[in-house]
């Protein structure tokens, strides 16, 4: 996965977004990555990648790159998990209300 690539796709919340969050911010607990953008509050998804670039950025697994498949995989794989009733995604704007 690339800087640039979608790590929460329901907020959009890209990888660089979130790294620089955990650079700037320094987060106590994987759960304030909310923090950055709302990332792993949807669908709930990326919360095991969210953990593991929370891990990885606080130096428990410094030399290993967060297991996250490549971005159509990555979604493919998403799709299936909400297909499956394990995580719905918020409304899309305008379809609200």
């Amino acid at each position: 996965m690339e800087d640039d690539d979608e790590v929460c796709l329901c907020f959009h919340v890209t990888r660089r977004k979130l790294l620089s969050h955990l650079r700037v911010e320094r987060p106590r607990r994987a759960s304030q990555l909310s923090e950055c953008f709302g990332a792993g509050t949807g669908c709930g998804w990326c919360r095991p990648f969210l953990r593991q670039l929370f891990a990885q950025a606080c130096g428990r697994n410094p030399s290993e790159a967060a297991d996250v498949p490549e971005p159509e995989e990555y979604a493919q794989r998403r799709a299936e998990y909400i297909r499956q009733g394990k995580g719905k995604p918020p409304p899309e704007d305008g379809d609200a209300g």
